[in-house]
């Protein structure tokens, strides 16, 4: 089974990647841009089929490994 973890800043968070974006796109004319926030995205592949599992599985990784709680929250998707 194949779940996608989307990890994004908090907001209240600086995103200096995200204003340096948002720079560059106005200087390839797209004016009509207010804002831009950058993020991540994992697509993990587990050997189980029980979507509970798969779930909690990849909370614990997001907890341990994957993301910095103090500044940034994520999503779990699971892909059938």
């Amino acid at each position: 089974m194949k779940a996608r973890v989307i990890v994004t800043l908090k907001s209240g968070v600086l995103d200096p990647q995200g204003k340096a974006i948002k720079g560059s796109l106005e200087a390839l004319s797209f004016e009509n841009v207010s804002k831009v926030r950058q993020g991540k995205v994992f697509d993990v592949e587990l050997d189980e089929s029980d979507k509970e599992k798969v779930t909690m599985s990849v909370k614990h990784m997001c907890e341990k490994l994957l993301v910095n709680e103090v500044i940034e929250k994520y999503t779990i998707q699971i892909i059938d």
